[in-house]
């Protein structure tokens, strides 16, 4: 089970979703325990730098998006590094406001 299935199933539905990452792999966007709301998105939307909470070769996070290329997304934090490349059906929603 994943700190984020209760906020993935709630995205599936169409619903607004809050979650409180912990973590420093995003400090400076979102820090360890703020409050984030995610919304459904349009993939098609989606551009770099834009914050989501996406799958990466299993494990669910809350990153960056580095790169947009053609319906893939390479996904990564804030410190510089990457997770990968995934495609859209791995993205449950987008970051719309993140509160301390």
């Amino acid at each position: 089970m994943s700190w984020a299935d209760a906020a993935i199933q709630k995205l599936q539905k169409g619903e607004t979703a809050k979650i409180r990452p912990r973590g420093h792999s995003m400090t400076g966007k979102v820090n360890n325990g703020e409050l984030v709301t995610l919304e459904p998105c349009d993939p098609k939307s989606l551009k770099a730098d834009d914050i989501v909470l996406v799958k990466v070769r299993g494990r669910v996070y809350l990153h960056l998006i580095k790169a947009v290329n053609n319906g893939r997304y390479l996904i990564g934090n804030n410190r510089g590094g990457t997770n990968g490349w995934v495609g859209a059906n791995s993205i449950f929603g987008i970051a719309t406001q993140i509160e301390p």
